[in-house]
C-alpha cells in the first residue's frame, strides 16, 4: 500500500498525521510511505528523521496524486478540494456536520473519506478523538483564564483567587472527556467548578474520580440558564459523535451573564454549543457578543 502524509496548510496548524516512529512501523509491514516535504517541521520532525525511518520525502503533487491512502490531521481546506479524487482514501478529522462546502466537495470528488472523530470501538468509545479531546479540555481553562485578564478585555479576574478574594466560578457544560479534563485544570488553578451533565451514571463516576471537589448538576435548559448567571468562565464541552452540537447556550442567556465573562466553546468543530458561536483562529481567537468574550478556536490542540 502506498501511504502519503500531507503537510497541514490550515492556518496555525502545526501537527502532522504520522510520526517517524509510525512511519517505521508501516514500512516494516511492507508499505511504502511518502511524506510531504516539511510536513513534520511544525512538530519538530525533520525530513531526515522520516528518511531514517524508511519513508520517502516527496512534493505535494506526488503526495496527493500518487498515494492510495492519504493521512492528514485536519479537514481539507478550499484550496485542497481540487486534489480530492476517486480512488484515494482520506483519513483525517473531518467534522463535516458543520461544514457543508467540504461535505459537497467530498461527495462530488468520489473520494473515500474516513473521519477520525467517528471511529468507534465495539463499546462505543472514540479512540482517535479522545486524545485531542483531552488536550482541548486541558487548554480550555488556560485560554479562559488568559482572556479573563483585563488587558485582554476580561473582568480582571484571577481564577484561583488570592487570600481575601474568592476564586472564579467555572461552569463546564458536558461531563465527557473534554469536560473532565477541563475540570481537572480548572481545579488545579483553584477555581470553583460546576459540571452540568445529563447522565447520572457519568456524574457518579465524575464524583468518584474527582473526589467530590466539583459540583455536579443535572443539565437542563433552566439549570444552564441559572448556572451561566453566576459563571466567570463557561466551557462548552458537548459532543454528539458525527452530528452538529446542540445549541444549549442561547443568545438570551448571554444577556444574563456577567459583563466581560468568557465562553470557551470547545464544541466549535461540530458547530458550537452556543447560538452565538462561530469559528475563530489562534491569531484572532476571540470576539464579543453582548458583553461576553467568545473563544471559539476550531483547532485548539494545534497550539501544542
Amino acid at each position: 500500500m502506498r501511504i502519503g502524509v500531507a503537510k497541514e496548510i490550515k492556518p496555525q496548524e502545526y501537527r502532522v498525521a504520522l510520526t517517524p516512529a509510525g512511519a517505521r512501523e508501516l514500512v516494516q509491514r511492507g508499505h511504502e510511505v511518502l511524506v510531504e516535504t516539511g510536513a513534520g517541521a511544525g512538530s519538530a520532525f525533520s525530513d531526515a528523521a522520516y528518511e531514517r525511518a524508511g519513508a520517502s520525502i516527496a512534493p505535494v503533487d506526488e503526495i496527493w496524486g500518487g498515494s492510495q491512502i492519504l493521512l492528514k490531521v485536519k479537514e481539507p481546506i478550499a484550496v485542497e478540494y481540487p486534489r480530492l479524487r476517486e480512488g484515494l482514501t482520506l483519513f483525517t478529522y473531518l467534522h463535516i456536520a458543520a461544514d457543508e462546502p467540504l461535505t459537497r466537495a467530498l461527495v462530488d470528488s468520489g473520494i473515500t473519506a474516513i473521519a477520525y472523530e467517528t471511529v468507534e470501538t465495539d463499546r462505543g468509545a472514540l479512540p482517535l478523538l479522545a486524545p485531542m479531546s483531552e488536550i482541548a479540555g486541558r487548554l480550555a481553562p488556560q485560554a479562559g483564564a488568559h482572556h479573563l485578564e483585563k488587558p485582554k478585555g476580561g473582568r480582571g479576574l484571577l481564577l484561583g483567587g488570592v487570600a481575601g478574594v474568592a476564586p472564579g466560578r467555572v461552569v463546564v457544560i458536558g461531563g465527557g472527556i473534554v469536560g473532565y479534563n477541563a475540570a481537572v485544570i480548572a481545579l488545579g488553578l483553584g477555581a470553583q467548578v460546576t459540571i452540568l451533565e445529563r447522565s447520572i451514571d457519568r456524574m457518579r463516576h465524575l464524583e468518584e474520580i474527582l473526589s467530590g471537589r466539583v459540583s455536579l448538576l443535572m443539565s437542563s435548559t433552566l439549570q444552564i440558564e441559572q448556572s451561566l448567571m453566576e459563571a466567570d468562565l463557561v466551557i462548552g464541552a458537548v459532543l454528539i459523535p458525527g452530528a452538529l452540537a446542540p445549541k444549549l447556550v442561547t443568545r438570551e442567556m448571554l444577556g444574563a451573564m456577567k459583563e466581560s465573562s468568557v465562553l470557551v466553546d470547545v464544541a466549535i468543530d461540530q458547530g458550537g454549543c452556543a447560538e452565538t458561536s462561530r469559528a475563530t483562529t489562534h491569531s484572532e481567537p476571540t470576539y464579543v457578543v453582548d458583553g461576553v468574550i467568545h473563544y471559539c478556536v476550531a483547532n485548539m490542540p494545534g497550539a501544542v
